[in-house]
């Protein structure tokens, strides 16, 4: 990866950043196959083509800063910390570095960054799917690992709205839990193998060819429907849905409803292999310009 100091930032920032990891053949890690197979194959071809800015992973680095401290931690006789692991399955190895694991309360521990939001919507499955398949590895190596946890730093944390609003968090550190059970141990490895499966197939193809990222997976934001009068440049109403819109035609007027398309945000903000995707240039670029003309 190339690694770029537009705004000549301290040097301690840009040797953070420049830590690289190596891509092994037939090795992944766990936080990759929780990416779309597009993304995943495009950064391994092209890691050593792509450049980012040492600014634009200002909470990448925090994160790892962060990771630092705590593992100054003395780990005790029953916790592991810090571990990297690696679990076969089938032609591939799986890999994964957990933060912590306590082998007396068996629940794997996760520190993240996120943002309030991510606790407000309760949009969490990212985060049990990760956890869950760190237990299903420990499992696999003869631990009895049955929950995880993150540990969320909030990085736009207010005490003002957490004062004045009742669904906003009220503390800048969160702890979400998960449970698991057998059943969730059983689907996990199904998973993984038809994952594996299909970075198989995917690693045949070009880049052109290979499968679109979920919307999902873009964070797309979904379609809107715009319900428009000829002669007016802004919308009569915007709705979530095409049966929403007709009613309210119905009801109120209008001429025609124009289909918004969805921002795909991951796309545009934090994919780091986007230059290389013919989705990002044909579709999410001419949508992102159409917008700021509108």
């Amino acid at each position: 990866m190339i690694i770029t100091n537009k705004l000549n930032l301290p040097s301690p920032f840009v040797s953070l950043a420049q830590r690289d990891y190596v891509f092994e053949p037939n090795e992944y890690r766990v936080t990759s196959l929780l990416k779309g197979i597009r993304e995943t194959i495009l950064e391994r071809r092209h890691h050593k083509e792509i450049e980012r800015d040492v600014s634009d992973m200002v909470w990448l680095l925090f994160g790892t800063a962060v990771h630092g401290i705590l593992e100054k931690h003395q780990e005790l006789g029953h916790e592991l910390k810090e571990e990297r692991i690696k679990v076969p399955f089938g032609n591939y190895i799986l890999s994964g570095q957990f933060d912590l694991y306590n082998d007396e309360t068996k629940i794997v521990t996760d520190y993240k960054t996120a943002s309030v939001w991510k606790i407000i919507f309760g949009d969490f499955e990212d985060w049990r799917r990760q956890t869950l398949i760190y237990c299903l590895m420990l499992r696999k190596i003869g631990f009895d690992a049955q929950g995880g946890q993150i540990v969320a730093f909030l990085k736009d944390h207010s005490k003002r709205d957490a004062k004045i609003k009742s669904d906003y968090p009220q503390f800048p550190v969160q702890v979400v839990k998960f449970d698991f059970t057998d059943d969730d141990f059983k689907e996990c490895e199904e998973w993984l193998m038809a994952r594996f499966e299909e970075i198989a197939a995917a690693e045949k193809l070009p880049d052109d060819e290979l499968p679109i990222c979920t919307p999902d997976e873009r964070f797309n934001s979904g379609d809107k429907f715009a319900v428009m009068k000829k002669g007016r440049k802004t919308a009569l109403r915007v709705l979530d849905t095409m049966e929403e819109a007709e009613q309210w035609k119905a009801e109120n007027g209008g001429d025609v409803i124009v289909i918004r398309p969805g921002e795909d945000k991951k796309c545009l903000d934090y994919c780091a292999a986007c230059e290389f995707c013919s989705y990002y240039k044909e579709k999410v670029v001419p949508n992102s310009e159409r917008k700021k003309r509108t």
